[in-house]
Protein backbone atom coordinates (compact mmCIF):
# COMPACT_ATOMS: atom_id res chain seq x y z
CA UNK A 1 0.00 0.00 0.00
CA UNK A 2 2.59 2.32 1.04
CA UNK A 3 4.64 1.78 -2.47
CA UNK A 4 1.43 2.40 -4.13
CA UNK A 5 0.78 5.94 -2.48
CA UNK A 6 4.50 6.85 -3.18
CA UNK A 7 3.97 6.12 -6.95
CA UNK A 8 0.97 8.26 -6.62
CA UNK A 9 2.59 11.16 -4.98
CA UNK A 10 5.61 10.57 -7.28
CA UNK A 11 3.64 10.93 -10.60
CA UNK A 12 1.29 14.02 -8.87
CA UNK A 13 4.92 15.87 -8.28
CA UNK A 14 5.63 15.46 -11.95
CA UNK A 15 2.40 16.14 -13.22
CA UNK A 16 2.05 19.34 -15.10
CA UNK A 17 -0.31 20.55 -12.42
CA UNK A 18 2.73 21.20 -10.26
CA UNK A 19 4.40 23.29 -12.76
CA UNK A 20 1.16 25.36 -13.41
CA UNK A 21 0.85 26.24 -9.40
CA UNK A 22 4.60 27.16 -9.64
CA UNK A 23 4.49 29.43 -12.61
CA UNK A 24 0.51 30.67 -13.06
CA UNK A 25 1.86 31.84 -16.54
CA UNK A 26 1.45 28.84 -18.23
CA UNK A 27 -2.83 29.08 -17.31
CA UNK A 28 -2.37 31.93 -18.63
CA UNK A 29 -0.67 31.05 -21.93
CA UNK A 30 -3.09 28.00 -22.40
CA UNK A 31 -5.77 30.40 -22.09
CA UNK A 32 -4.65 32.56 -24.54
CA UNK A 33 -3.79 29.38 -27.23
CA UNK A 34 -7.58 28.61 -26.55
CA UNK A 35 -8.90 31.87 -27.05
CA UNK A 36 -6.59 31.90 -30.85
CA UNK A 37 -7.96 28.32 -31.47
CA UNK A 38 -11.54 30.07 -30.73
CA UNK A 39 -10.56 32.90 -33.48
CA UNK A 40 -9.63 30.15 -35.97
CA UNK A 41 -12.28 28.15 -35.79
CA UNK A 42 -15.05 30.20 -34.45
CA UNK A 43 -14.45 32.86 -36.63
CA UNK A 44 -12.04 32.10 -39.64
CA UNK A 45 -9.07 34.60 -38.53
CA UNK A 46 -6.22 33.16 -40.65
CA UNK A 47 -7.20 29.58 -39.62
CA UNK A 48 -4.53 27.76 -42.11
CA UNK A 49 -1.91 29.42 -39.81
CA UNK A 50 -3.61 30.84 -36.67
CA UNK A 51 -4.64 27.60 -35.69
CA UNK A 52 -1.59 25.22 -35.99
CA UNK A 53 0.32 28.34 -34.32
CA UNK A 54 -2.23 27.90 -31.49
CA UNK A 55 -2.06 25.03 -30.70
CA UNK A 56 1.77 24.86 -30.46
CA UNK A 57 1.38 27.51 -28.04
CA UNK A 58 -0.78 25.33 -26.02
CA UNK A 59 1.78 22.60 -26.17
CA UNK A 60 4.40 24.82 -25.52
CA UNK A 61 2.68 25.56 -22.26
CA UNK A 62 1.42 22.55 -20.84
CA UNK A 63 4.29 22.45 -18.38
CA UNK A 64 7.28 19.48 -18.71
CA UNK A 65 6.14 18.32 -21.86
CA UNK A 66 9.47 19.88 -23.33
CA UNK A 67 7.99 19.50 -26.88
CA UNK A 68 10.59 22.58 -27.64
CA UNK A 69 14.27 23.37 -26.32
CA UNK A 70 14.87 27.35 -27.35
CA UNK A 71 18.02 27.19 -25.24
CA UNK A 72 19.46 25.29 -28.40
CA UNK A 73 18.60 27.69 -30.79
CA UNK A 74 19.27 31.06 -28.90
CA UNK A 75 22.59 31.64 -27.71
CA UNK A 76 22.89 32.87 -23.90
CA UNK A 77 24.30 36.09 -23.15
CA UNK A 78 28.35 36.33 -23.68
CA UNK A 79 27.98 33.04 -25.74
CA UNK A 80 29.92 32.74 -29.15
CA UNK A 81 26.42 32.91 -31.46
CA UNK A 82 28.50 30.43 -34.12
CA UNK A 83 27.61 27.58 -31.80
CA UNK A 84 23.82 28.06 -32.38
CA UNK A 85 21.84 26.14 -33.73
CA UNK A 86 23.96 23.24 -31.73
CA UNK A 87 22.70 20.96 -33.99
CA UNK A 88 24.43 17.90 -32.33
CA UNK A 89 22.52 18.63 -29.02
CA UNK A 90 19.22 19.31 -31.24
CA UNK A 91 19.64 15.70 -32.92
CA UNK A 92 20.42 13.74 -30.09
CA UNK A 93 18.54 15.06 -27.41
CA UNK A 94 15.80 17.56 -29.51
CA UNK A 95 12.01 16.32 -29.62
CA UNK A 96 9.42 16.84 -32.86
CA UNK A 97 9.46 20.97 -32.60
CA UNK A 98 13.21 21.00 -32.13
CA UNK A 99 13.61 18.95 -35.51
CA UNK A 100 10.81 21.24 -37.46
CA UNK A 101 11.84 24.12 -35.75
CA UNK A 102 15.31 24.09 -37.94
CA UNK A 103 13.10 24.85 -40.88
CA UNK A 104 12.60 28.40 -39.42
CA UNK A 105 15.65 28.95 -38.10
CA UNK A 106 17.89 28.23 -41.49
CA UNK A 107 15.12 30.35 -43.21
CA UNK A 108 13.67 27.59 -45.29
CA UNK A 109 9.93 27.46 -44.61
CA UNK A 110 9.21 31.30 -45.49
CA UNK A 111 10.61 30.89 -49.05
CA UNK A 112 9.23 27.52 -49.58
CA UNK A 113 5.51 29.81 -48.24
CA UNK A 114 6.46 32.19 -51.09
CA UNK A 115 6.67 29.49 -53.86
CA UNK A 116 3.63 28.63 -53.60
CA UNK A 117 2.19 32.03 -52.91
CA UNK A 118 3.95 32.67 -56.29
CA UNK A 119 2.08 30.10 -58.11
CA UNK A 120 -0.99 31.58 -56.79
CA UNK A 121 -0.75 35.25 -57.87
CA UNK A 122 -1.46 36.99 -61.14
CA UNK A 123 1.01 39.47 -61.48
CA UNK A 124 -1.63 40.81 -64.23
CA UNK A 125 -2.90 43.90 -62.79
CA UNK A 126 0.22 44.89 -62.12
CA UNK A 127 1.95 44.39 -65.19
CA UNK A 128 -1.83 46.37 -66.88
CA UNK A 129 -1.18 49.68 -64.78
CA UNK A 130 2.60 49.58 -63.34
CA UNK A 131 1.91 53.06 -61.74
CA UNK A 132 -0.22 50.74 -58.65
CA UNK A 133 3.84 49.30 -57.42
CA UNK A 134 3.96 52.78 -56.48
CA UNK A 135 1.26 52.08 -54.07
CA UNK A 136 2.61 49.17 -53.04
CA UNK A 137 5.69 50.93 -52.35
CA UNK A 138 4.06 53.46 -50.08
CA UNK A 139 2.43 50.53 -48.44
CA UNK A 140 5.59 50.33 -46.65
CA UNK A 141 5.30 52.58 -44.91
CA UNK A 142 4.50 51.30 -41.50
CA UNK A 143 7.05 49.29 -41.65
CA UNK A 144 9.80 51.94 -41.14
CA UNK A 145 8.21 54.02 -39.29
CA UNK A 146 7.52 50.93 -36.52
CA UNK A 147 11.27 50.24 -36.67
CA UNK A 148 11.70 54.11 -35.32
CA UNK A 149 9.10 53.65 -32.63
CA UNK A 150 10.78 50.12 -31.58
CA UNK A 151 14.18 51.68 -31.38
CA UNK A 152 12.58 54.47 -29.28
CA UNK A 153 11.43 52.25 -27.00
CA UNK A 154 14.92 50.90 -26.36
CA UNK A 155 14.37 47.50 -28.65
CA UNK A 156 17.95 47.02 -29.94
CA UNK A 157 18.14 47.73 -34.03
CA UNK A 158 17.81 44.12 -35.23
CA UNK A 159 14.86 43.98 -33.11
CA UNK A 160 13.11 46.62 -33.91
CA UNK A 161 13.78 45.78 -37.43
CA UNK A 162 12.04 42.56 -36.86
CA UNK A 163 9.61 44.17 -35.34
CA UNK A 164 8.88 46.84 -38.17
CA UNK A 165 8.34 44.00 -41.15
CA UNK A 166 4.78 43.19 -39.10
CA UNK A 167 3.76 46.45 -40.85
CA UNK A 168 4.27 44.83 -44.24
CA UNK A 169 1.21 42.55 -43.31
CA UNK A 170 3.26 39.40 -44.91
CA UNK A 171 3.35 36.25 -41.88
CA UNK A 172 5.89 34.24 -43.59
CA UNK A 173 8.18 37.54 -44.31
CA UNK A 174 7.80 38.62 -40.71
CA UNK A 175 8.89 35.32 -39.60
CA UNK A 176 11.74 35.06 -41.75
CA UNK A 177 12.91 38.48 -40.58
CA UNK A 178 12.65 37.15 -36.82
CA UNK A 179 14.40 34.50 -37.52
CA UNK A 180 17.73 36.20 -39.13
CA UNK A 181 17.77 39.58 -36.59
CA UNK A 182 15.73 38.72 -33.54
CA UNK A 183 14.76 34.82 -32.88
CA UNK A 184 14.16 35.55 -29.06
CA UNK A 185 11.38 37.67 -30.18
CA UNK A 186 10.10 35.19 -32.67
CA UNK A 187 6.83 33.81 -31.08
CA UNK A 188 5.53 36.74 -30.52
CA UNK A 189 5.85 38.64 -33.91
CA UNK A 190 4.24 35.79 -35.63
CA UNK A 191 1.55 35.75 -33.43
CA UNK A 192 1.00 39.82 -33.85
CA UNK A 193 1.67 39.41 -37.45
CA UNK A 194 -1.06 36.35 -38.48
CA UNK A 195 -3.58 37.84 -35.89
CA UNK A 196 -3.90 41.54 -37.48
CA UNK A 197 -3.54 40.06 -40.79
CA UNK A 198 -6.43 38.64 -40.08
CA UNK A 199 -8.37 41.96 -38.53
CA UNK A 200 -7.34 43.49 -41.85
CA UNK A 201 -11.31 43.85 -42.70
CA UNK A 202 -11.68 45.72 -39.22
CA UNK A 203 -8.24 48.05 -38.55
CA UNK A 204 -8.41 49.25 -42.57
CA UNK A 205 -12.01 50.34 -43.36
CA UNK A 206 -12.03 53.50 -40.35
CA UNK A 207 -8.47 54.58 -41.67
CA UNK A 208 -9.59 54.55 -44.95
CA UNK A 209 -12.56 56.33 -45.07
CA UNK A 210 -11.24 59.26 -42.41
CA UNK A 211 -8.59 59.89 -45.51
CA UNK A 212 -10.76 59.97 -48.04
CA UNK A 213 -13.58 62.37 -49.01
CA UNK A 214 -17.44 60.60 -50.27
CA UNK A 215 -16.41 61.54 -54.21
CA UNK A 216 -13.00 60.01 -54.06
CA UNK A 217 -14.59 56.93 -52.74
CA UNK A 218 -17.11 56.66 -55.52
CA UNK A 219 -13.98 57.25 -58.40
CA UNK A 220 -14.65 54.48 -60.92
CA UNK A 221 -11.77 53.91 -62.61
CA UNK A 222 -11.62 52.46 -66.21
CA UNK A 223 -10.99 48.88 -67.13
CA UNK A 224 -7.32 47.12 -67.22
CA UNK A 225 -6.05 46.32 -70.63
CA UNK A 226 -5.72 42.68 -71.37
CA UNK A 227 -1.86 41.35 -70.06
CA UNK A 228 -0.57 38.35 -72.60
CA UNK A 229 0.97 35.69 -72.00
CA UNK A 230 4.52 36.94 -73.12
CA UNK A 231 4.67 39.99 -70.59
CA UNK A 232 3.06 37.49 -67.85
CA UNK A 233 6.35 34.66 -68.47
CA UNK A 234 8.73 37.84 -68.86
CA UNK A 235 7.72 40.07 -65.36
CA UNK A 236 8.81 37.04 -63.25
CA UNK A 237 11.89 36.84 -64.86
CA UNK A 238 12.64 40.73 -65.33
CA UNK A 239 11.82 40.80 -61.65
CA UNK A 240 13.71 38.32 -60.28
CA UNK A 241 16.89 39.83 -61.97
CA UNK A 242 16.69 42.97 -61.52
CA UNK A 243 15.99 43.19 -57.51
CA UNK A 244 17.74 40.37 -56.69
CA UNK A 245 21.28 42.26 -58.22
CA UNK A 246 20.29 45.62 -56.36
CA UNK A 247 20.07 43.55 -53.13
CA UNK A 248 20.72 39.75 -53.23
CA UNK A 249 19.71 39.63 -49.65
CA UNK A 250 16.05 39.28 -51.18
CA UNK A 251 17.14 36.25 -53.22
CA UNK A 252 15.33 33.95 -51.24
CA UNK A 253 12.08 35.58 -50.70
CA UNK A 254 11.67 37.25 -54.28
CA UNK A 255 13.34 34.49 -56.26
CA UNK A 256 11.27 31.89 -54.80
CA UNK A 257 8.14 33.99 -55.28
CA UNK A 258 9.15 34.60 -58.85
CA UNK A 259 10.06 30.65 -59.50
CA UNK A 260 6.38 29.93 -58.31
CA UNK A 261 4.45 32.36 -60.68
CA UNK A 262 6.95 31.42 -63.19
CA UNK A 263 5.62 27.60 -62.83
CA UNK A 264 1.87 28.74 -63.46
CA UNK A 265 2.47 31.20 -66.05
CA UNK A 266 4.85 29.15 -68.63
CA UNK A 267 1.86 26.56 -68.75
CA UNK A 268 4.32 23.80 -68.70
CA UNK A 269 4.87 22.31 -65.48
CA UNK A 270 1.63 21.69 -64.12
CA UNK A 271 2.36 18.69 -61.79
CA UNK A 272 5.02 20.55 -59.79
CA UNK A 273 2.89 23.78 -60.14
CA UNK A 274 0.14 21.75 -58.35
CA UNK A 275 2.57 20.60 -55.94
CA UNK A 276 3.83 23.87 -54.65
CA UNK A 277 0.99 25.62 -54.35
CA UNK A 278 -0.78 23.19 -52.97
CA UNK A 279 0.15 19.47 -50.98
CA UNK A 280 3.98 21.06 -50.41
CA UNK A 281 2.73 24.35 -49.09
CA UNK A 282 0.19 22.77 -46.85
CA UNK A 283 2.74 20.98 -45.30
CA UNK A 284 5.33 23.66 -44.67
CA UNK A 285 2.03 25.46 -43.58
CA UNK A 286 1.75 22.81 -40.94
CA UNK A 287 5.76 22.51 -39.80
CA UNK A 288 5.91 26.56 -39.19
CA UNK A 289 2.62 27.04 -37.50
CA UNK A 290 3.71 24.18 -34.86
CA UNK A 291 6.80 25.25 -34.44
CA UNK A 292 6.86 28.67 -34.16
CA UNK A 293 3.88 28.06 -32.24
CA UNK A 294 5.89 26.38 -29.36
CA UNK A 295 8.44 29.32 -29.33
CA UNK A 296 5.72 31.00 -27.08
CA UNK A 297 6.11 29.53 -23.75
CA UNK A 298 5.29 31.83 -20.92
CA UNK A 299 9.19 32.27 -19.91
CA UNK A 300 9.37 34.06 -23.44
CA UNK A 301 6.13 35.08 -24.27
CA UNK A 302 4.54 36.76 -21.42
CA UNK A 303 6.76 39.97 -20.09
CA UNK A 304 6.34 43.66 -20.92
CA UNK A 305 8.14 43.20 -24.92
CA UNK A 306 5.43 41.52 -26.07
CA UNK A 307 2.87 44.05 -24.85
CA UNK A 308 4.97 46.55 -26.95
CA UNK A 309 5.45 44.18 -30.18
CA UNK A 310 1.46 44.03 -30.46
CA UNK A 311 1.06 47.57 -29.33
CA UNK A 312 3.74 48.62 -32.42
CA UNK A 313 2.24 45.80 -34.81
CA UNK A 314 -1.33 47.20 -35.02
CA UNK A 315 0.77 51.48 -35.30
CA UNK A 316 2.65 49.83 -37.98
CA UNK A 317 -1.03 47.76 -39.94
CA UNK A 318 -2.38 51.64 -39.37
CA UNK A 319 0.59 53.24 -40.92
CA UNK A 320 0.87 51.05 -43.51
CA UNK A 321 -2.61 51.38 -44.82
CA UNK A 322 -2.51 55.51 -44.53
CA UNK A 323 0.40 55.49 -46.50
CA UNK A 324 -0.83 53.75 -49.22
CA UNK A 325 -4.17 55.99 -49.29
CA UNK A 326 -2.24 58.92 -48.95
CA UNK A 327 -0.13 58.46 -52.11
CA UNK A 328 -3.55 57.13 -53.31
CA UNK A 329 -4.96 60.59 -53.37
CA UNK A 330 -1.83 61.96 -54.27
CA UNK A 331 -1.93 59.57 -57.78
CA UNK A 332 -6.19 60.75 -57.81
CA UNK A 333 -4.85 64.47 -57.97
CA UNK A 334 -2.19 63.63 -60.27
CA UNK A 335 -4.74 61.71 -62.58
CA UNK A 336 -7.06 64.31 -62.53
CA UNK A 337 -9.59 61.98 -60.66
CA UNK A 338 -8.77 58.48 -62.67
CA UNK A 339 -7.09 56.84 -59.25
CA UNK A 340 -9.57 55.68 -56.47
CA UNK A 341 -7.59 56.37 -53.50
CA UNK A 342 -9.46 53.26 -51.73
CA UNK A 343 -6.86 50.80 -53.80
CA UNK A 344 -3.70 52.01 -51.87
CA UNK A 345 -5.29 50.03 -49.06
CA UNK A 346 -4.45 46.98 -50.72
CA UNK A 347 -0.39 48.01 -50.72
CA UNK A 348 -0.12 45.82 -47.25
CA UNK A 349 0.62 42.74 -48.90
CA UNK A 350 -2.17 40.63 -46.87
CA UNK A 351 -3.54 39.21 -50.19
CA UNK A 352 -6.44 38.91 -51.45
CA UNK A 353 -7.86 40.09 -48.14
CA UNK A 354 -6.83 43.90 -48.12
CA UNK A 355 -7.58 43.81 -52.24
CA UNK A 356 -11.80 42.42 -51.41
CA UNK A 357 -11.30 45.37 -48.49
CA UNK A 358 -10.63 48.45 -50.96
CA UNK A 359 -13.73 46.68 -53.21
CA UNK A 360 -16.04 46.54 -50.33
CA UNK A 361 -15.38 50.16 -49.08
CA UNK A 362 -15.99 51.27 -52.72
CA UNK A 363 -18.93 49.43 -53.11
CA UNK A 364 -20.72 50.63 -50.04
CA UNK A 365 -20.41 54.43 -51.38
CA UNK A 366 -21.91 53.47 -55.19
CA UNK A 367 -22.33 50.24 -55.97
CA UNK A 368 -21.70 50.36 -59.71
CA UNK A 369 -17.94 50.26 -58.20
CA UNK A 370 -16.03 47.80 -58.84
CA UNK A 371 -11.91 47.99 -57.38
CA UNK A 372 -11.09 44.63 -57.08
CA UNK A 373 -8.93 44.15 -59.82
CA UNK A 374 -7.38 47.19 -59.49
CA UNK A 375 -6.83 46.90 -55.77
CA UNK A 376 -5.32 43.69 -56.88
CA UNK A 377 -2.16 45.64 -58.38
CA UNK A 378 -1.16 47.24 -55.28
CA UNK A 379 -1.85 44.17 -53.57
CA UNK A 380 0.73 42.00 -55.25
CA UNK A 381 2.71 44.80 -55.38
CA UNK A 382 2.56 44.88 -51.28
CA UNK A 383 3.91 40.74 -51.24
CA UNK A 384 7.10 42.54 -53.36
CA UNK A 385 7.31 45.46 -51.26
CA UNK A 386 7.48 43.85 -47.92
CA UNK A 387 9.99 41.06 -49.63
CA UNK A 388 12.40 44.14 -50.64
CA UNK A 389 11.59 45.63 -47.36
CA UNK A 390 13.26 42.59 -45.51
CA UNK A 391 16.03 42.06 -47.52
CA UNK A 392 17.00 46.18 -47.07
CA UNK A 393 16.47 45.57 -43.33
CA UNK A 394 18.52 42.41 -42.80
CA UNK A 395 20.77 44.08 -45.20
CA UNK A 396 21.42 46.80 -43.22
CA UNK A 397 21.12 44.77 -39.21
CA UNK A 398 22.59 41.64 -39.12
Amino acid sequence: MQGFLNAVTGIANESGFVGIMENPGYLIMIIVACGLIYLAIGKQFEPLLLLPIAFGMLLANLPFGEIIHMQYFIPPEGADPSLYPMFSEILHHGGLADMLYLGVKLGIYPPLIFLGIGTMTDFGPLISNPKSLLLGAAAQLGIFTTYIGAKLLGFTGPQAGAIGIIGGADGPTAIFVASKLAPELLGAIAVAAYSYMALVPIIQPPIMRALTTKKERMIVMEQLRPVSKLEKIMFPIICTIIICLILPTAVPLVGMLMLGNLMKESGVVDRINKTAGNELMNIITIFLGVSVGCTTNAETFLNKNTLFIVALGLIAFCFGTAGGVLFGKIMCWATHGKVNPLIGSAGVSAVPMAARVSQKVGQQENPQNFLLMHAMGPNVAGVIGSAVAAGILINMLK
